[in-house]
């Protein structure tokens, strides 16, 4: 298991929804956020060590808080979800340093869930 998880979205239903996967998944550490600010706090107060983070944010973009979170002293992994599942989305949170994008439809899938397990096991 990665440790803490840390979910971001500005909906609390979408929030709750991924809280609800990731338990489904065996994941019991995790603290949600609905904003930057409060998605940052969150990460100084206790490094999760790995971030679900939504794109369209009320005081910024998940693209420059992936690039907050990965650059701190813990290196937080992130994942970039968004109801646009325009490809460019996909190179936009690569280059945002992001391990992954999903559209928010599939945030069920046995990919997610994958990438999560994959790096978490390789001791990252």
């Amino acid at each position: 298991m990665p440790g803490p998880i840390l979910v971001v979205d500005d909906d609390a239903s979408v929030r709750g929804l991924v809280v609800r996967i990731l338990r489904s998944w065996g994941h019991a550490v995790i603290s949600e956020a609905g904003s930057v600010a409060e998605a940052l706090a969150h990460a100084r107060a206790e490094p999760p060590g790995l971030a679900l983070v939504d794109i369209g944010l009320p005081d910024g973009d998940g693209f420059s808080l992936t690039r907050q979170l990965v650059s701190g002293r813990a290196a937080i992994r992130v994942v970039l979800f968004s109801s646009d599942a325009d490809p460019s989305n996909r190179a936009a949170a690569a280059r945002a340093g992001a391990i992954g994008f999903f559209p928010k439809d599939e945030l069920l899938s046995p990919a997610l869930q994958r990438l999560i397990e994959e790096r978490s096991d390789d001791g990252q």
